[in-house]
């Protein structure tokens, strides 16, 4: 589809990009005191676009600026995960004493911007326009990261997200090069058609391009052994932002490994079974093997932590673990199981940390010693912080348990051969299972007990409520979200 044709579908990146304008613009004539109204403006721009997206979700998967994007319902599954993460953040942003000392005109314009990049990471079909998204992204995530400028644990954050960004950066594009070099094209499918007719020799050169741009996307997921950025900079970066790099550019980033791998390596359906090209590399063992190592070493190492920002750190290394499970499948079963899992996570794991946000505004702490007795002093905040490391752990009645059931459910029915995995996450689980409740051990079972009751405010109060619901309902009654889920497994495909 022609540039000029492509605008009338490409109307929810063109309402983001007006609704960012307008916020620059704004924040122009508003004191420091009143900033917070920017927020307000991308908030409601981003309620519009998330309206606009859901139109054109019934639109035959199409591509866009001559076969650079494509609009198709399984990008405009990923927007509305990335929309609602967003507004999420937006409203505890409000709340988050750590920002008080800052303008937040720059930081939710910036967000915004941010979005703009993650909505071209789900849909881009073309190397180029991939990589000139995850710049997008990425530069955004180092400003945000380091956004405390007055706070030197901020100032590490980002010099440390630069470094690895960078690195990890010129890797994948080398290895994007290389992919190129092969084939003569950027588009993915055109790619797909040269893979498939390459011959032996250049099977070294293949190899090496895929193991480059692995290490790309695994940054962007936070997968060993590229999750080494991940606990300075959460630890170190707003806490808000520490919420949304958690979860939106790993939505974002799996949706474009999705892309990547299942429709430019598999067979003609980019669902299908067989890898195209033989390169004569165990890609679902190798695969297998780094799920599993991502989702041990997050979990070992999130048991040795102090602070509960850095243990939910090495959690979320945990969870792309779990998310990777489904990888080696290359299958229709495990992109839904995926995408079941994103879903459940974005509440659990948003909710966890939003409740860091309040006993920080409160105590002025990330540490274990700061939550003791925070089940009598906050009954409501250590209760919904139960439920949500509940939902972590993957225990029943939670959604957490049901996005591990149909992780688990691919493998059991992929074979024989993926059984491996289904023990490796259930012992995993097991070892979660230590460092989640331990918090709930702090809370209700150390420090003392206070008869005087706080509750959060009402911000932050209405978020946990908003996040807790789906993260208890959707464990009892899921139904609506796996229809969802399969009618957004749609993708635009070419039959080679």
């Amino acid at each position: 589809m022609s540039n000029l044709q492509s605008l009338e579908f490409f109307i929810p990146e063109i309402i983001l990009v007006i609704t960012i304008i307008a916020a620059l613009i704004t924040d122009l004539f508003l004191k420091k005191s009143k900033t917070d109204l920017i927020g307000w403006v991308l908030g409601i721009g981003l309620i519009v676009v998330g309206l606009a997206v859901t139109n054109l979700s019934q639109v035959p998967p199409t591509t866009l600026f001559l076969d650079m994007i494509v609009l198709d319902p399984f990008s405009s599954f990923m927007k509305i995960v990335i929309i609602l993460a967003t507004l999420f953040v937006i409203v505890a942003s409000w709340s988050n004493h750590e920002l008080n000392d800052y303008r937040k005109g720059e930081y939710f314009t910036i967000l915004g911007i941010m979005v703009v990049g993650l909505f071209l990471m789900a849909s881009s079909i073309d190397i180029i326009m991939l990589y000139i998204s995850i710049e997008v992204v990425s530069i955004m995530s180092f400003i945000l990261a380091a956004y405390m400028k007055l706070d030197t644990r901020s100032n590490e954050a980002g010099l440390k997200y630069v470094i690895y960004g960078a690195f990890s950066s010129g890797v994948m594009l080398y290895g994007l090069s290389l992919v190129y070099g092969l084939t003569g094209s950027t588009n993915y499918f055109l790619i797909q058609q040269a893979v498939l007719n390459l011959d032996s020799s250049a099977n070294p050169a293949l190899i090496m391009a895929l193991l480059m741009i692995f290490a790309g996307f695994g940054y962007k997921i936070s997968s060993v052994p590229f999750h080494f950025w991940t606990p300075d900079v959460y630890e170190g970066s707003p806490t808000t932002i520490t919420a949304y790099l958690s979860v939106a550019p790993k939505a974002a980033g799996f949706a474009m490994i999705i892309r990547f791998f299942h429709q430019v390596f598999s067979d003609g359906n980019a669902l299908g079974g067989s890898m195209v090209g033989s390169t004569g590399m165990p890609w679902p063992e190798i695969m297998g093997v780094l799920a599993v190592v991502t989702m041990t070493m997050g979990n070992l190492v999130a048991i040795q932590q102090k602070s509960i920002k850095r243990m939910l750190a090495y959690s979320s290394i945990a969870h792309a673990g779990y998310m990777m499970l489904a990888l080696p499948v290359v299958s229709i079963d495990s992109i839904e199981a995926i995408m079941i899992y994103l879903f459940v996570y974005l509440f659990m794991n948003l909710g966890a940390f939003f409740i860091v946000i309040i006993v920080k505004n409160k105590t002025g702490g990330e540490t274990f010693d700061d939550y003791k007795g925070l089940g009598w002093k906050m009954p409501f905040v250590g209760s919904i912080m139960t439920l949500f490391m509940l939902s972590l752990t993957g225990l029943p009645p939670t959604a957490g348990f049901v996005g591990k059931l149909y992780i688990f459910k691919t493998l059991i029915g992929a074979g024989d051969d993926y059984y491996w995995l289904v023990l490796a996450g259930g012992i995993n689980s097991v070892i979660s299972l230590y460092y989640y409740f331990h918090v709930v051990r702090v809370m209700f079972f150390e420090g003392e007990r206070s008869d005087k009751i706080t509750q959060p405010p009402a911000p932050m109060f209405g978020l946990l409520i908003v996040t807790a619901i789906p993260s208890l309902l959707l464990g009892i009654y899921w139904n609506p979200l796996i229809s969802w889920v399969k009618d957004s497994l749609v993708f635009y495909t070419q039959t080679l």
